[in-house]
């Protein structure tokens, strides 16, 4: 918004022509999403607590989650405001990229809140039909990929690279749109999988959303993409201040999430901020780098299809339950080290994934 009133800023004082660069306005998006969000946190929990908006707990997972029923949940909505607000004040809003993005994270939100809503106030420990949850998830994502390709003004914004080699570029024709649906819809599931433990998800996400930030200010730069012989997509750079504002927003929410959590993301939080990794990934053309960034969010995934596949094949368990994080717990690992361990993980991928972009 700021941007739109710069022109006219810059006639009352010339130092408001920093609001143009765009790593200016990713640091500020970052502060604000991060100042609303401690700012809010407090009355949002207190208000979840009066409304006894609390975890439902499930009865087969671990002995010591029981001691977490009642927790205030839905604490995602904390982390969307703060990034709507933050994205509004400080992107392009010429930018359509900035607009698809925004849209795709408020409605998988918008279903998370349902499912939420659902468990919570009706007492339904299922949340929305599994069918509904994935329809309005495919609806949504078909037509944010639907979106991308019909208005993709250069073959390289809907072609595939794959890291590690220079010259390997794919073009896929309408295969982009199935490819960036899955994108979009699986990065959405595996994030509120793997949300189970207090801080496990929000701290990968933050840093594969910083890291994916970084990848769209690079492949939005014409001198920087042409160097690093990464796509260059025009416009994809103002998507640092989203990032920004998803990784300002993380943290704020962190504060409050952190091991012993005073409040839960539920899938309000967690079903938009995994779409919102993957329609960066799709947009900054990196969704073979969100894969590996995001391994966390993958192994959890992986660990319930094993889970579920091996128990209607064989009738046995590969995993003592899952998501893995479970497995673990049940290995006797104490909460803190599981989570602990799984950042040290995501840290280590993050750095890798960032490798890929000199390593071609």
């Amino acid at each position: 918004m700021l941007v739109l009133l710069a022109d006219y800023l810059i006639q009352i004082d010339p130092g408001f022509a920093v609001i143009q660069y765009i790593t200016v306005r990713g640091i500020m998006g970052i502060l604000t999403a991060l100042i609303i969000s401690l700012l809010i946190g407090p009355w949002m929990i207190r208000r979840l607590n009066y409304h006894q908006i609390g975890q439902v707990v499930r009865t087969d997972g671990p002995q010591s989650h029981f001691s977490k029923a009642g927790t205030p949940t839905m604490g995602g909505a904390l982390i969307l405001v703060s990034i709507v607000f933050s994205t509004l004040i400080w992107a392009d809003l010429r930018n359509p990229y900035v607009w698809v993005t925004m849209l795709v994270t408020v409605l998988f939100g918008a279903i998370g809140w349902v499912d939420d809503y659902r468990k919570v106030f009706r007492k339904d420990p299922k949340g929305l039909p599994a069918k509904w949850k994935y329809f309005w998830q495919s609806v949504i994502g078909l037509g944010a990929a639907l979106f991308l390709y019909y208005t993709a003004t250069d073959p390289v914004q809907t072609a595939y690279i794959v890291p590690f080699f220079k010259d390997v570029s794919i073009e896929t024709g309408l295969l982009f749109v199935v490819i960036s649906y899955f994108v979009i819809v699986g990065s959405s599931n595996a994030v509120n999988l793997t949300d189970g433990l207090d801080g496990l998800a929000i701290l990968p996400t933050v840093m594969v959303g910083g890291a994916l930030g970084i990848i769209a200010y690079l492949a939005g730069h014409a001198e920087f993409s042409v160097y690093l012989n990464i796509p260059t997509v025009t416009g994809a750079g103002e998507l640092v201040i989203f990032c920004g504002a998803l990784l300002g927003a993380g943290l704020g929410f962190l504060w409050f999430n952190t091991y012993p959590a005073q409040v839960f993301m539920g899938d309000v939080g967690a079903l938009a901020l995994g779409a919102a990794l993957g329609i960066v990934a799709v947009i900054s053309r990196h969704e073979i780098v969100l894969f590996i960034m995001g391994g966390i969010f993958v192994m959890e995934t992986v660990s319930v299809i094993l889970q579920v596949a091996s128990f209607k094949l064989t009738g046995k368990r590969i995993f003592r339950m899952a998501p893995l994080h479970h497995h673990f717990e049940l290995k006797g690992w104490p909460e803190p080290r599981v989570i602990v361990r799984f950042w040290i993980i995501t840290v280590m991928l993050v750095l890798f994934g960032l490798a890929t972009l000199k390593l071609r």
